[in-house]
């Protein structure tokens, strides 16, 4: 049975969490912490919002309904999609949309290998 933890995610005044294996939750803390010291050089019109990792956690028994638990590949998946709908003319979006899809690689292939067993 896979360890999970939990990324503790935070835009404005909504909280949310994010599943990822543990073996990779620590990546998806730093690739957030690296965009958001990035995004606010992009010049595009649209930049999508971007929550904040704030916390990280082994379990999670959530009492409100309102508050939601996504999956790391569904979180990852999205995040690629929105930055990917960046359009860009000033800064190497690239480099940001390369470190996105190697961690979504990784969690692809991690769930491949976890429902192989």
């Amino acid at each position: 049975m896979a360890i999970m933890r939990y990324i503790i995610m935070k835009n404005g005044q909504e909280v949310s969490f994010v599943e990822m294996p543990a073996s990779h939750a620590y990546q998806l803390s730093a690739l957030n912490l690296r965009l958001h010291k990035e995004i606010d050089k992009l010049t595009a019109s649209s930049v999508p919002a971007l929550p904040y990792a704030i916390a990280e956690c082994d379990n999670v028994e959530l009492h409100d309904r309102s508050i939601s638990v996504q999956s790391g590949l569904a979180y990852m998946n999205q995040l690629e999609k929105d930055f990917a709908s960046i359009e860009e003319k000033s800064y190497p979006l690239i480099s940001l949309l390369t470190e996105i899809r190697a961690l979504q690689a990784q969690l692809e292939q991690w769930y491949e290998e976890e429902f192989d067993m």
